[in-house]
């Protein structure tokens, strides 16, 4: 891949460029936000690795310039701040995945992993159905019956998730890794409460249910059979 590394601190920086390029990728360093933008903008990049703290333009300002031309390139956000506002500000911004400091250079080339997948979706995937449930992955759009249901943030990353994994079985800690932190606690009762309030829009009559809980295994949607 050719990935964009936006660093301001140089030690950091070559950390991570020698880690990428030692497992054979070509790598561009910008120093700070402004020069990153200047070259996520003007070359074509399969990830981009970004600072949140920066001089001149910050990371979270930059992403934003960089979304507003209309670039989906995947977007691994580092930082030092490791509090649950801050890396849901991330990535509402437009964020892919978010890192914090310090970490290990194979969780960061595992998670520019998992992002870069996401970005080889095809266009026709970037619509979910499952029975007459739509999601719009494009637009966040949620639709069933032709009826547009109004979900907030993480309701919708819930319900995106499940239809993903449609008719599989989907565990509480896949859920807690794949929408929440990864160090979120596992006894929390969060994913219950989302799960209710996404039946109580979803499945409400007289739609038939496709939120299913499977006691002992986790949670799956199907279409009625």
């Amino acid at each position: 891949m050719r990935i964009l590394v936006v660093e301001d601190d140089s030690e950091i920086a070559g950390f991570i460029c020698r880690g990428l390029r030692e497992a054979g990728h070509a790598v561009d360093h910008a120093p700070n936000g402004r020069e990153g933008l200047f070259l996520a903008t003007g070359e074509q990049y399969d990830a981009i690795v970004l600072d949140r703290l920066m001089p001149q333009m910050d990371g979270l300002s930059m992403l934003a310039a960089l979304r507003a031309t209309g670039s989906r390139v995947p977007v691994l956000i580092l930082s030092a701040l490791s509090q649950v506002d801050e890396r849901i500000r991330g990535l509402r911004a437009g964020g892919d995945d978010y890192l914090v400091k310090p970490f290990a250079m194979s969780e960061l080339q595992a998670r520019l992993e998992v992002i870069t997948r996401r970005g080889l979706m095809p266009v026709a995937e970037s619509v979910l159905r499952v029975a007459d449930l739509e999601l719009d992955r494009m637009t966040h759009t949620v639709r069933r019956s032709g009826e547009e249901i109004a979900l907030k943030p993480q309701e919708y990353r819930v319900l995106e998730f499940l239809m993903r994994h449609a008719s599989q079985v989907v565990t509480r800690t896949m859920l807690l890794e794949g929408v929440w932190d990864y160090h979120f606690d596992p006894q929390t009762n969060v994913i219950d409460v989302h799960i209710s309030r996404l039946r109580a829009k979803v499945d409400r009559a007289p739609w038939p249910p496709l939120i299913h809980t499977l006691r002992g295994s986790g949670y799956c949607l199907r279409a009625p059979s």
